[in-house]
């Protein structure tokens, strides 16, 4: 697995490493210390399976590095790793785009776990946040990950995520089975998902009822 941790403090980084080492012995890391290099190491590696970044760090501020990255290079699961545990921080993240929000202050194995889980097609909302604010940061990133659906892909997505068939999707919305199962394909590429059991599990994971 190769990883792209990127983040100001070279402790930070260090730490890191010894984090992501448990989280697979092979794992290859390349580092950047802030925006410019974290685009620049990111064209350089194509491969990435992930990039783990730090909210504030030179070159942009604010969101508009996690909003650039995710322009720049949309196939590439992002997870912020801030000292901030502000709920504005933490919705406005995963708003640009993040699969997942880690503060600094939390514990190597609740990073593992965010980690896991991002890299299962989750969405990490950490525990900080109230169960009213986890649901809601978790209905901002469903709708990032889901940006690129039309309308109606959308209404098959979320009646997909309720477990109904193609067939029983179609007779609801009035649609063909083949016209289902033309936007169940571009809901799976939108989810980062395979087949239709990761993505019943991913919108249930997603937009929890």
């Amino acid at each position: 697995m190769k990883t792209l941790l990127a983040d100001d403090h070279p402790l930070m980084r260090e730490g890191m490493r010894q984090v992501l080492a448990q989280l697979e012995s092979s794992v290859e890391i390349v580092d950047a210390h802030d925006y410019p290099s974290l685009f620049a190491q990111t064209a350089r590696h194509a491969d990435l399976d992930l990039a783990l970044v730090d909210l504030n760090m030179p070159g942009l501020v604010g969101m508009q590095g996690i909003t650039q990255f995710r322009q720049l290079f949309p196939d590439i699961p992002l997870v912020v790793l801030s000292a901030s545990e502000s709920p504005h921080d933490i919705r406005n993240a995963l708003e640009a785009g993040a699969l997942g929000y880690i503060p600094k202050t939390s514990s190597t194995s609740t990073m593992l776990d965010a980690l896991r889980q991002v890299l299962a097609g989750d969405v990490y909302v950490p525990a900080c946040l109230n169960e009213s604010a986890r649901r809601a940061s978790m209905a901002v990133a469903a709708g990032s990950m889901l940006d690129g659906l039309t309308g109606r892909q959308r209404e098959v997505a979320r009646l997909l995520g309720h477990g109904f068939t193609n067939k029983a999707i179609g007779s609801m919305l009035g649609m063909t089975e083949n016209t289902v199962k033309v936007h169940v394909a571009a809901i799976f590429r939108a989810l980062g998902v395979t087949n239709r059991t990761e993505a019943v599990l991913a919108m249930q994971r997603l937009t929890p009822s």
